[in-house]
């Protein structure tokens, strides 16, 4: 498997946001070993969890209509307090909907927010994982 190196992708990422990056996950020990992937926190790996029932529409900002709809009906703000937490949030949403095609303004905002390559290729893999294990207990029954 192929490795990309992330080392220029900050240099070669678009201004805007309208983008998408396709990245592999590194998944063989060696290339682990040699990426230096970093491990998610108990916290961490809790809120990729969480994130697996936000919908995309949580990744909009709310406008007046839809904040008066959650107030009547007591629905709370998936939006995490912690700026480093909801990037995290916002990226494991993405992944959990549409896997490794997140747009590169959320790539760019996740690796400003404090988090490495590493993490990035933990969370995908596991979540990757997640999903084909869903997919393939679906099938059984």
């Amino acid at each position: 498997m192929a490795y990309m190196a992330f080392d220029t992708l900050a240099a070669s990422l678009p201004p805007s946001g309208a983008a998408c990056l396709r990245v592999e996950p590194i998944t063989t020990a060696a290339d682990q070993a040699n990426a230096g992937t970093s491990p998610l926190s108990a916290l961490e790996w809790s809120v990729v969890a969480l994130a697996r029932n936000d919908s995309l529409s949580s990744l909009r900002q709310p406008g007046r209509l839809s904040m008066a709809m959650a107030t009547i009906f007591r629905q709370s703000n998936p939006r995490l307090a912690d700026p480093k937490l909801e990037a995290l949030r916002r990226m494991a949403v993405l992944a959990w909907h549409h896997s490794f095609q997140v747009p590169a303004s959320e790539l760019r905002a996740f690796f400003e927010a404090g988090f490495t390559v590493g993490h990035y290729e933990t969370m995908m893999a596991s979540i990757s994982a997640s999903l084909t294990r869903d997919r393939g207990g679906r099938r059984g029954r």
